[in-house]
């Protein structure tokens, strides 16, 4: 079995909680006004791995990152429920959390019969679809406040009444060819300052 990806990152703390291996899907059948990834809208720009190549990652990341788990993102993973479904499987049975995103409602994955195996292997899932005039970052992980957090297991339960206040991050990376890359959540305001070049004359080599 296949999924159509955007990127992966073996290991990162912003993207859920504790230490996470986390995959972007390419393709999103909602592509939410104010999108802040609208390059992983179409399946055309992606590439395309099979189920085992990316769980072997994962094992590989276990080993080399002592991460927690596996997080879903977009892209819509639902639109690839199958395949991630199989994938969350096999991570759940080597002893990782799985977190997965959805512009998708809840109420509405479970009258999928496709979403069935991927929800059922889902820990915590965030549903609802971006809305910018709702732009609201006082809890982690979102971007407005329509979107909800659904504990389907009891592994992240203790976090239900610590979400407000604990906000948002983001990762910078800076690559050895000089390509710098962000992930986590930040709004656009935010990340044109940071990637101001005026602002960048400013900082001294130390």
């Amino acid at each position: 079995m296949k999924l159509v990806i955007h990127r992966y990152l073996p290991c990162t703390t912003v993207e859920g909680p504790g230490r996470r291996f986390c995959l972007w899907v390419q393709g999103c059948s909602i592509r939410c006004e104010g999108c802040g990834v609208p390059w992983t809208w179409s399946k055309q720009n992606g590439k395309t791995v099979t189920v085992e190549e990316l769980f072997r990652e994962i094992e590989k990341s276990r080993k080399e990152n002592d991460i927690e788990g596996v997080t879903f993102l977009g892209g819509e993973p639902f639109d690839q429920a199958e395949a991630l479904g199989k994938l969350a499987a096999m991570v759940k049975k080597v002893g990782l959390t799985v977190m997965t995103f959805s512009g998708y409602l809840y109420e509405e994955l479970k009258n999928r019969t496709k979403a069935c195996d991927l929800l059922a292997y889902t820990d915590l899932l965030i549903d609802g679809p971006f809305e910018k005039e709702k732009l609201d970052l006082s809890r982690p992980w979102v971007g407005s406040f329509n979107q909800r957090f659904h504990f389907l297991t009891s592994a992240y339960k203790y976090l239900e009444n610590e979400l407000v206040g604990m906000g948002n991050k983001i990762e910078i990376r800076i690559s050895k060819n000089g390509l710098v890359s962000v992930n986590g959540m930040a709004t656009q305001e935010t990340l044109n300052e940071l990637f101001d070049v005026s602002e960048f004359k400013k900082i001294k080599r130390i």
